[in-house]
């Protein structure tokens, strides 16, 4: 059974940092896509930051040069690197581990709180 555990998530100023951790029991970490997604309250769950199996990075426009997501494969662990931050980024962040291998696999976490606020 795989599971996700987020970590990092807190109160911060806007301006502020964080650095949001997710890390997987699975035996074949770096076969997936991984995933940081949002969701504040009332809205969708948004997609803010993907790493490919093969290293390929993308980001949302709301968070491009202000979020960095990176990946270190012997840990098992992603992270996302949150900078000057908004208080429009106050959402719950969601760690998601993604492959379609014929079948697809979707792994969630449970979500750690950011709150920017001051």
């Amino acid at each position: 059974q795989v599971q996700l555990v987020e970590s990092g998530g807190g109160l911060v100023q806007p301006g502020g940092s964080l650095r949001l951790s997710c890390a997987a029991s699975v035996s074949t970490f770096s076969v997936y896509d991984m995933n940081w997604y949002r969701q504040a309250p009332g809205k969708e769950r948004e997609l803010v930051a993907t790493i490919t199996s093969t290293d390929t990075i993308s980001y949302s426009d709301s968070v491009k040069g202000r979020f960095t997501i990176t990946r270190d494969i012997p840990k098992k662990t992603v992270y996302l690197q949150l900078s000057s931050l908004k208080p429009e980024d106050t959402a719950r962040y969601f760690c998601n581990l993604h492959l379609d291998s014929g079948h697809v696999y979707d792994y969630w976490g449970q979500g750690t709180q950011v709150t920017v606020s001051s």
